[in-house]
Parts: C-alpha cells; sequence; structure tokens
C-alpha cells in the first residue's frame, strides 16, 4: 500500500476518489494572480501528484486568471482515467488582480466555457460555486439565481455536478431543493473550526466536505501545542495538521496546495501519520 491510500476514499459526485488530493491554486503567480516564475516546476508539481496517487485536482480559471488551467491541461493531457478535477466559478479579476463577484447567469456559462476550454475537457466533473457575498467568509443570503444557473448548465451536459464554497449550512439546504450538492468547499483547519456542525451534518448524508486552506493558507498555521505535538511524533507541524484533518471525519477531502514536489511529497506522507486519542484530544483544545 503506498503512503497516499492509507487515507482512504471518498464518494465525490459519482466517482470514488482518494481522500488526499492537491489543490493547484499556488501554481499561479504572487497572490495567485499571472504565470508562475518557473512554469516547468509548476508543470513538474502536477505530474509528481499524479504519480503519487492523487485522483482528485481542484482548480479554478480565476486562478491567473486561466493560468492554474492551462499547466493542468499541458501537464496531464491526456488525463489519467481516474482523476477527478474539481473546478470553482463565481468571481473574475480586475487588472490588478483584485476578486469580483461574476456570478450573473451569463458570466457563469462564460466561466464555464472557459474552464472547458482552458483545462481541453468536454464535461466538467464538478462545479463549484463560489459564494461572493463576502470575500472574506459565508454571509447569508439567497444564491438561488446562481444554483439555478448551474443547474441548468448540469441538464445541459456542461457540468455532471455541482457543489458550493463559502457558504452557510442554510445555502446548502436551499441549494439541494434545486440541484443535488456533490460537495461544499469552505474554510477549515485546526484552528478555524466554524463548520464542525455542518461537516458532521454533511457526513450523516454522504456529501464531502472539502477544506481550503486546510494548513492556514497565505498565513501558515502556528501554535506551540501543534509544533510540541509534531516533534514528538518526528513530524512537521503541517503534517500533523493533515492528519488531524483525515482523523477528524471520513467525508473530509483535503487538497493542500504547494508549488514545490518536495512541499508536496511532505504533505502527501500525513496519509502515512498516525496521531493516538491522547494527541487527538490535545490538538481538539486548541
Amino acid at each position: 500500500m503506498s503512503s497516499i491510500d492509507r487515507a482512504g476514499t471518498y464518494q465525490l459526485g459519482d466517482r470514488t476518489v482518494r481522500r488526499l488530493g492537491y489543490g493547484a491554486m499556488q501554481l499561479a503567480g504572487p497572490g495567485v494572480f499571472g504565470p508562475p516564475r518557473d512554469p516547468d516546476a509548476a508543470r513538474a508539481v502536477l505530474r509528481e501528484a499524479v504519480a503519487l496517487g492523487v485522483n482528485h485536482i481542484d482548480t479554478s480559471d480565476f486562478y491567473g486568471p486561466h493560468v492554474t488551467n492551462q499547466l493542468i491541461q499541458e501537464a496531464l493531457q491526456p488525463y489519467p482515467d481516474d482523476l477527478v478535477i474539481v473546478t470553482k466559478i463565481g468571481a473574475r479579476r480586475d487588472a490588478q488582480g483584485g476578486w469580483l463577484p461574476a456570478v450573473s447567469a451569463q458570466e457563469l456559462r462564460q466561466a464555464v466555457h472557459d474552464n472547458l476550454r482552458n483545462l481541453g475537457l468536454d464535461v466538467l466533473e464538478v462545479v463549484n460555486f463560489r459564494s461572493m457575498l463576502d470575500v472574506h467568509g459565508p454571509a447569508e443570503g439567497s444564491l438561488e439565481a446562481q444554483v439555478t444557473a448551474l443547474a441548468e448548465l448540469r441538464e445541459e451536459g456542461l457540468i455532471k455536478h455541482v457543489g458550493l464554497s463559502n457558504v452557510t449550512m442554510k445555502q446548502v439546504e436551499d441549494a439541494r431543493r434545486i440541484v443535488p450538492v456533490a460537495c461544499v468547499q469552505n474554510m477549515y483547519n485546526l484552528v478555524h473550526r466554524n463548520d464542525d456542525d455542518m461537516i458532521d451534518a454533511l457526513a450523516r448524508d454522504g456529501i464531502p466536505y472539502v477544506p481550503f486552506f486546510p494548513l492556514g493558507g497565505f498565513s501558515p498555521l502556528q501554535s506551540e501545542t501543534l509544533s510540541a505535538v509534531a516533534a514528538g511524533l518526528d513530524a512537521t507541524p503541517m503534517r500533523v495538521a493533515i492528519a488531524w484533518l483525515l482523523r477528524r471525519s471520513p467525508n473530509i477531502l483535503l487538497i493542500p496546495g504547494t508549488s514545490s514536489v518536495a512541499h508536496l511529497r511532505e504533505n502527501m506522507a500525513a496519509a502515512a501519520l498516525v496521531l493516538p486519542d491522547e494527541v487527538m484530544a490535545k490538538l481538539e483544545r486548541m
């Protein structure tokens, strides 16, 4: 058994994926804007991820924009049969790299076609709608028009499954009255745990929860407790943080991102890290 296989698998849409995947956001330039400094190195990370057994890659055409999707196509086509590429729509970038809403039916349709073109696909496996009611976190408000637009794109065969990102539990429940929800992608990690109840509720219904910024995002997790636990296990803090998420709930699918092959291998090795019950209890109190 390879290291990544120890993380187990879970259903995503109508596909089974390994619970430890890869997020492509960091492959774009600084601030997720423009091209990477070394495109060959970025493509090498993608190829290594697949070689290590990753079959769930998270991306978006507004990373760059267009950059990460084009890198994915260049590095991985023809795509492995078991590879599931998940993208998201609902935002766009301005000339300075700012993040702006793009939520009209026409903008969502255009975003789907942009993803199809830049990934070199005929149909998108899973498309998450990223709520922009508040850029910094979930905010209540109706997403009916946007979810309905994605449901129509699904009926047309351009999308197989619809997911949600940066949303509240009420928005998930409302969306499920319109279309099956394949996954929810929100910010969640050891110290940012607002979605504890949501994770448990989704697990009861067999819906994957995909935490973004599982390692803290642009500011990596820092904690004396985490560092002490990692030292005691002869592991890095980031490996411990990933291992905790894998044990937190079976419906959690992880997509830690990196632009380094060495860091990628370190993240994937977290699947083999066993956290004793007393360690889990200590981390729970963080």
